[in-house]
């Protein structure tokens, strides 16, 4: 029987965009000071977790958040996976709620009442499936050598990937949240929040 592994994944630090309300997606905006400051707090909330390694999207925000944590905690930034992006938004990356309602008015409604996909954004079937094949790659390759990984991603990436595995809604995540996923090498076990 193989162990259980953990991941705990965490939401990157807070971006200028995060600040001002814009929907980042796939678009590179780097951390700001206080995204800075959110992850060398996290790491501290993290001191005497048993962690083996780091691994992040490949997106700025989430990357800087993994090397910080990684340096103040004295493990190894050991993955960066491009499939552990955000979603690709589409037409409402880099704008608004606000921007979106007044500038793609029929799309915005679509999304909001029947969580139909904007335009030029990412499916949501495909999304989940990256995501699935991502935690798993990590949960696989990176935690094999250990017991507990700290992965870095995506607000809107963590919340669809964790909602997949409980089946449930789960409600938007603060900057540096953390949730803890069990893995048993072939399947994920639970989510929860810590």
């Amino acid at each position: 029987m193989q162990r259980t592994r953990t991941l705990l994944v965490a939401r990157h630090g807070q971006t200028d965009w995060n600040r001002l309300g814009r929907f980042q997606g796939q678009t590179d905006v780097p951390l700001n000071a206080e995204g800075r400051a959110q992850a060398a707090a996290l790491a501290d909330r993290l001191v005497g977790r048993p962690l083996g390694a780091v691994a992040s999207s490949d997106l700025a925000r989430a990357r800087e958040t993994a090397e910080i944590l990684a340096h103040r905690l004295g493990v190894p930034f050991a993955h960066v996976d491009p499939d552990l992006r955000e979603r690709r938004y589409g037409v409402f990356e880099g704008r608004t709620r606000r921007e979106c309602e007044t500038l793609h008015a029929e799309a915005w409604a679509a999304w909001r009442e029947r969580r139909i996909d904007p335009p030029d954004g990412e499916e949501q079937p495909s999304f989940v499936a990256r995501l699935g094949r991502a935690f798993t790659r990590v949960g696989r390759e990176v935690a094999v050598d250990h017991d507990t990984v700290l992965v870095v991603s995506h607000g809107g990436a963590i919340r669809t990937f964790v909602e997949s595995l409980l089946g449930q809604g789960v409600p938007p995540l603060a900057n540096a949240a953390v949730f803890e996923i069990r893995f048993d090498g072939e399947r994920f076990l639970d989510a929860r929040l810590v």
